[in-house]
């Protein structure tokens, strides 16, 4: 955690996300997940007027190519939905003309094949599905502090998420290279899909660094 005189919180779940969000006027968290996010969100928004979940996410919505971006509208949590702060998420929309707007889903694990994908699409019509929004959504309400969420696509609806890379997802937000390697060792067939995923991965980290720049000051609760 990053800590300063920051106003906004911005939750992300992998180091470089953190590092991208970073900004005057912004507090970053990474590396918690589920439960431990929940926990130390219960203290970590004291002094903060603003919460914005920040970073990549599956693409849930077919057609939805690697490095789209999304505005949220509201983000679902099993069978309650959260809104978006509707002023937060029309500042984000003006700074970022191209960006979709729509709902998008938070999940506890990571939601990899794509049927599993197709299925939570239909049940609620997300555009994307991330493991931080949900959380920091259900933190803002709690606190009565807005909720606003921008994310990327890193991987579309129509192709699967290689086991190896949620291997590959440290604890802490880096990537456990040591753990793809041994995985590789032992399903070297993987490594097709984990060298395609590293090029969507590419495109999504570009379009988010450069979805950060471009809403500047929008970052900021309103």
């Amino acid at each position: 955690m990053t800590v300063g005189d920051a106003t906004v919180l911005a939750v992300s779940g992998m180091t470089f996300e953190s590092r991208i969000a970073a900004g005057p006027g912004v507090t970053t968290l990474h590396g918690y997940r589920d439960r431990a996010l929940a926990e130390v969100l219960t203290t970590a928004l004291h002094s903060h007027r603003g919460v914005i979940s920040i970073g990549v996410a599956g693409g849930l919505a077919p057609g939805l190519s690697p490095g789209a971006v999304i505005v949220a509208s509201s983000v679902q949590d099993g069978d309650v939905v959260l809104p978006c702060d509707a002023a937060w998420h029309d500042a984000l929309r003006a700074s970022l003309p191209d960006a979709l707007s729509g709902p998008i889903a938070g999940m506890d694990a990571a939601v990899t094949t794509v049927a599993a994908k197709a299925a939570l699409h239909r049940a609620h019509g997300a555009l994307a599905v991330d493991m931080e929004s949900h959380i920091a959504a259900r933190a803002a309400r709690d606190r009565g502090l807005p909720f606003a969420a921008l994310r990327i696509v890193i991987d579309p609806a129509e192709r699967p998420v290689p086991p190896l890379a949620v291997a590959g997802m440290a604890a802490d937000g880096s990537t456990d290279i040591g753990a793809i390697v041994r995985g590789l060792l032992k399903a070297p067939w993987e490594l097709g899909g984990l060298i395609r995923l590293g090029r969507d991965a590419a495109a999504a980290k570009a379009a988010l660094a450069r979805a950060r720049r471009m809403a500047g000051a929008a970052l900021g609760a309103p």
